[in-house]
Parts: structure tokens; C-alpha cells; sequence
């Protein structure tokens, strides 16, 4: 399937991963020159420099062609005006959209957006569970709320430091994607090893993510 990403940042950075693993072809449109060169350099993908929000851009990633977009910028504005123009002038058939400001969800909604993914349940979380946004930082909202991928800053007194994934407690529907480890990006096995400083990505639903933060006392000095 080919997938049109407006964004390439970590979410949409990610998803062009993911997506490439799974045999699908994403196109990455992103304004920022310099993360245009990193996704390019690190990703087999098309990246396509310029405004997701302009149908010049679009018609050069070929969106007729794709059979879905996901839009996940930073900015509300163009993810929103993406969607539209995907939906509407190139018939993408799925279309999905990230906003920021929960204000935007019924807009999207009421343009015929598929999917609209807010994260401002994923922030009460955090005021919930007085987590720092250094030790958890929410990447997207998934299942209409229901679940997250989340950003993890391992613990200093981690519990757990220097146990492998297969020996360390994880709740069911909580699954561990990458880690990233001196500096070096790596998806794990259950053989990978864990340390307090490591950076996490994970996939948890909510009930999930609440026993982890708990066991694993996330943000807690």
C-alpha cells in the first residue's frame, strides 16, 4: 500500500519504519530541510521537501496514487488542510490526522477525516500520574484514545537496570518497539538488555501504561 506521511519528524519517522517492515511504500513530505537529509539518509523512502498543506507538494509525492495519508506535523493547520486536500482533491481513501489543540478534533471530524488522534487524554495521563515530560512523552494517540506510543526515559534507579526484556515484568498489552542506547537506535529482542538512561519507544494500551509507570516508577526521584 502506498501511504502518504505529512511530517518526518519522531512519529513520522517511525511510521515510514514500520510501514517500510511491514512491505508498504510510504512518501514522506516534510518542511524542514534538515530532517528531510536524516529521514532520507536513515529511510529507504521518497522524501519530498515542502508545505503538506499545498497541492503542488501534494501532486509531487503523487497522493492519486496513494491509498492513505497519515498526517502528523507539528502544527494542527496542516495537518488539518492535508487531510482535506487528500480527501477531497485526491480521493485518498483513509485519512488520518494528529492534532494538538483538542479544540481542532470536531473540525476534522466535521470535514470527514477518517481518524482523528488528539493527545490531550494521553497529557492528563501524565498530570494523573505527576510524570515529567522527560521521563514520558506521548507520540501519538491510537485506538481512539485507548492506547499510545509513548517515548520512555528509563529510570535512574531503575528496578530492573541490566535485565534482559525477557526477564523484565511487562503488562500484556504492552510491547517494547525500540531502545535507544548510547546513541545507538536498535529494535529490540527479548534478549536486549535494559539500563537506567536508555530511551524507549513502546505500544501500550492505557491500563497498560498505567502498571508500567507504576512498576517501573516513572518520573519518581
Amino acid at each position: 500500500m502506498r501511504i502518504c506521511i505529512i511530517g518526518g519528524g519522531k512519529v513520522g519517522f517511525y511510521l515510514a519504519k514500520t510501514l517500510l517492515e511491514h512491505n508498504h511504500e510510504p512518501i514522506v513530505i516534510e518542511q524542514d530541510a534538515a530532517t528531510c537529509t536524516k529521514v532520507a539518509n536513515e529511510l529507504d523512502v521518497a522524501v519530498i521537501h515542502g508545505n503538506g498543506a499545498s497541492v503542488g507538494t501534494l501532486e509531487a509525492a503523487d497522493c492519486a496514487n496513494c491509498q492513505a495519508m497519515v498526517c502528523v506535523s507539528g502544527k494542527d493547520e496542516v495537518n488539518l488542510v492535508a487531510a482535506q486536500l487528500g480527501k477531497k482533491v485526491f480521493n485518498i481513501k483513509k485519512t488520518i490526522a494528529r492534532v494538538n489543540n483538542p479544540k481542532n478534533t470536531e473540525v476534522l471530524k466535521a470535514l470527514g477525516i477518517d481518524i482523528v488522534l488528539s493527545s490531550t487524554i494521553n497529557i492528563a495521563r501524565l498530570i494523573e500520574h505527576q510524570v515529567e515530560t522527560t521521563a514520558l512523552r506521548n507520540l501519538l494517540s491510537m485506538g481512539n484514545g485507548t492506547a499510545s506510543l509513548v517515548e520512555i526515559l528509563v529510570p535512574e534507579h531503575f528496578r530492573y537496570n541490566g535485565k534482559t526484556l525477557r526477564d523484565i515484568p511487562t503488562p500484556k498489552e504492552c510491547v517494547v518497539v525500540s531502545i535507544m542506547q548510547n546513541g545507538e537506535f536498535s529494535i529490540p529482542t527479548a534478549d536486549s538488555v535494559i539500563y537506567s538512561g536508555d530511551q524507549i519507544m513502546a505500544i501500550s494500551s492505557n491500563d497498560a501504561l498505567h502498571e508500567l509507570i507504576a512498576d517501573w516508577k516513572i518520573g519518581e526521584k
